[in-house]
């Protein structure tokens, strides 16, 4: 009987074969990098800064200052721009009556955030504290949306004689289970992380997007504000998708600390959420979060997903109206 012996490759001829692999997918993860430089230089002069900035411990903050009366900060959303808000619609309802002022926060948009300092929503709200002195605001309004909601928040905690009223909108306010947060961790990931963001990271992401708006307007359709106004390709730089991952780390264990501090909470508080948001459910988080608050209102917008203030501007803009007059904050 015959037999088929397959050759045995002598060690050199491995070891070639080893390396060529090796030199084959260093090749083409630095033709991927140098790809996403050119893009994102290319997405920067597309979207260029339209606001200020203003330099808080030697970190470049992008922000803009729109309207005037009542000082009124907004916090967006993880993976979100200043721009994103200004989209919305929800800016031009106040402007005429508030003084609205939106920052970058700290890695997206243009704001910087400088590497080996742990960004949590406490440590993010420190930083605009800071931006609120330079500022010379002594007292605000404060709105954070999805994990800005998070940052306004850890201000209320952290200094409650600067916030007069704060307005949450689809906001995650208590641990729970999130799937979402191990699919972006290795995005966080140090050396991998950047690999990542460098490479094939970008291009998953870009290949994602159309689900994800729709997943995040859900029920209702992407508006079309949204689609021409937003800085899509903003959001595929490295620096953003990293930021984006990282504040997803910090979600749940945030979540865990802020709850300790809801009950000794006494400031004017509207919870802002859509009948049909996806993305965090009301139930859990806006629902017990307006029993757990001393001087918190309820909002649920129906028909709204979690971009509620796309959705719903002017709802939320009168829910915030109610507020400031509880703050005492109207022009």
């Amino acid at each position: 009987m015959a037999h088929n012996h397959q050759p045995t490759l002598p060690p050199k001829s491995r070891a070639f074969g080893l390396g060529s692999a090796i030199i084959g997918t260093a090749g083409l993860l630095a033709g991927l990098a140098l790809a996403t430089v050119v893009r994102t230089r290319q997405a920067e002069r597309r979207n260029p800064p339209e606001g200020r900035f203003v330099t808080i411990g030697g970190i470049r903050v992008h922000y803009r200052d729109i309207g005037s009366g009542p000082p009124t900060l907004i916090f967006h959303g993880n993976g979100a721009t200043t721009e994103e808000m200004t989209a919305s619609g929800l800016v031009e309802e106040l402007a005429s009556s508030h003084r609205v002022i939106i920052p970058d926060r700290p890695g997206f948009g243009y704001t910087e955030r400088p590497r080996f300092h742990r960004w949590t929503p406490e440590a993010q709200a420190d930083l605009f504290l800071h931006f609120l002195n330079r500022l010379g605001i002594e007292r605000a309004l404060v709105i954070g949306h999805s994990l800005g909601a998070q940052v306004a928040l850890s201000l209320a905690v952290l200094a409650p004689d600067r916030v007069a009223g704060l307005v949450l909108m689809s906001g995650y306010y208590y641990p729970t289970a999130r799937p979402d947060v191990a699919l972006v961790s290795p995005n966080a990931a140090p050396i991998l992380g950047d690999t990542m963001c460098y490479t094939v990271s970008p291009l998953v992401v870009h290949t994602l997007l159309p689900g994800l708006y729709k997943a995040i307007f859900t029920p209702a359709p992407v508006t079309r504000r949204f689609r021409r106004r937003f800085p899509h390709d903003l959001v595929l730089r490295p620096g953003h998708l990293h930021a984006a991952a990282s504040d997803s780390m910090y979600l749940i264990p945030t979540a865990a600390r802020l709850r300790r501090h809801y009950s000794r909470l006494r400031i004017p508080t509207a919870i802002v959420t859509g009948s049909g948001d996806r993305i965090v459910h009301k139930e859990p988080h806006a629902l017990r979060l307006a029993g757990d608050l001393p001087d918190a209102r309820l909002t649920i917008v129906s028909g709204a997903g979690h971009m509620v203030h796309h959705v719903a501007p002017a709802a939320v803009a009168r829910a915030i109206e109610e507020i400031a007059a509880a703050a005492g904050m109207r022009r």
